[in-house]
This record gives structure tokens, C-alpha cells and sequence, in this order.
């Protein structure tokens, strides 16, 4: 049983993190910018969101799951204005020839904001506790093992996209030069502060 739920929620997991939003942007453009540990990092911090969020609606902590529903207005406020901040920020930026010299407290710092913007959208645990549900384990909080399962293969379904995502991207870094580069910055850019301006614009 397990098992069967580990592999679920493997195939669920890679399936909610592939749609490519602000967050696979980000990852992609962290990657040619600052190199693959930065990407494959910023897609974990995904992950780990993903891993919480299927956490809530697995072990039933239906508390948490209101609560964060409750304030969904203040985060989406707080990720919005946080997504304009990157794309501004990144549309400034200028092309990096090569990867930057990655040190620990710009892994902490990629993996952090990755997961605190991924956490900004709480009707997300809807998603999950609808399909938990599903699978029979939203409202059965007692069968631990199974719930565990079924994080823990989220998780890893996540994570894996994440990391093919990033190792395609340094896989094509060649082809891109310093005009290309600043035109992925721009077009990134762009893209955050859409994404922040709708997340801003869907508040009511």
C-alpha cells in the first residue's frame, strides 16, 4: 500500500511542479545566471512547499489548512509584491557570461525565497487535499505510514522535475551569448511581474 501511494504521489508531484509558472522561470533563469546548484536549489525550495502543502491535507490538519486559506489575501499580497520585486530586479540585471560563485548563504537564500513564494498560494492545499481525498487518506489522518508515503513521493516527484529542469538548462547554456542573455533577463523579468501583477489583481 505504500508503495503504490509513494509511486502516486511520485507521478502527482512531477505533474503540479512541470506547468511552467513563476517559479519554473525563476529556476531557469537562476540556473544560466548563477549556475546549476542555484537552480537545482530554487527547484527544491519548490518541492519542499509542495511537500508542506501535501502534508496539511495527508496527516488531516484541517486547523493550518483554514488558517492558511483564511489569510490567503495577505500572502498573495506578500508573493505578489515579492514577484514584481524579482522581476524588476531581474529585468535590471545584467547578463552573466558565467556562472557566479555560489556560496551557502546563496543556496539558503534560494532555497528560502523558492519556498516562501511557492507557499504564497495557499488554495493550492485545495488541490492536494481534493486529490488526497481521492486516494482516500484526507480524512483518515490515523494511517501515518501511508500518508508519509505519499509526501515523501510528492516530494521526490517534484524534485525530480526540478532537477531535469535545471540540468537541461546548463545542458543549453552554450547557445546562449551576452545579447541572448540579456534578452532572457528582460523576457524573465517580464514574465515575474505579470505573475505578480495577476496575483495581485486576483486579491479580493
Amino acid at each position: 500500500m505504500p508503495i503504490s501511494l509513494f509511486l502516486r504521489g511520485l507521478i502527482f508531484g512531477f505533474s503540479i511542479a512541470a506547468p511552467v509558472g513563476p517559479i519554473g522561470v525563476l529556476c531557469i533563469r537562476r540556473s544560466l545566471a548563477e549556475g546549476w546548484r542555484i537552480g537545482v536549489v530554487t527547484g527544491l525550495g519548490a518541492a519542499t512547499a509542495d511537500a508542506i502543502y501535501g502534508s496539511i491535507a495527508a496527516f488531516g490538519l484541517t486547523l493550518v489548512a483554514d488558517f492558511l486559506v483564511d489569510q490567503s489575501v495577505w500572502l498573495k499580497l506578500l508573493g505578489g509584491l515579492f514577484l514584481c520585486y524579482l522581476g524588476v530586479k531581474t529585468w535590471l540585471a545584467k547578463p552573466a557570461m558565467e556562472a557566479s560563485e555560489v556560496k551557502s548563504k546563496g543556496l539558503a537564500k534560494a532555497y528560502a525565497s523558492t519556498v516562501f513564494l511557492t507557499l504564497t498560494n495557499p488554495p493550492t492545499i485545495l488541490i492536494f487535499a481534493a486529490v488526497f481525498a481521492g486516494l482516500g487518506l484526507a480524512t483518515n489522518g490515523s494511517d501515518y505510514l501511508s500518508a508519509i508515503a505519499l509526501v515523501v513521493g510528492v516530494f521526490c516527484g517534484s524534485a525530480f522535475w526540478w532537477l531535469t529542469l535545471s540540468s537541461s538548462v546548463i545542458l543549453l547554456r552554450s547557445h546562449f551569448n551576452s545579447q541572448r542573455l540579456q534578452w532572457l533577463n528582460r523576457i524573465s523579468g517580464l514574465v515575474l511581474l505579470v505573475f505578480g501583477i495577476i496575483a495581485l489583481s486576483s486579491i479580493r
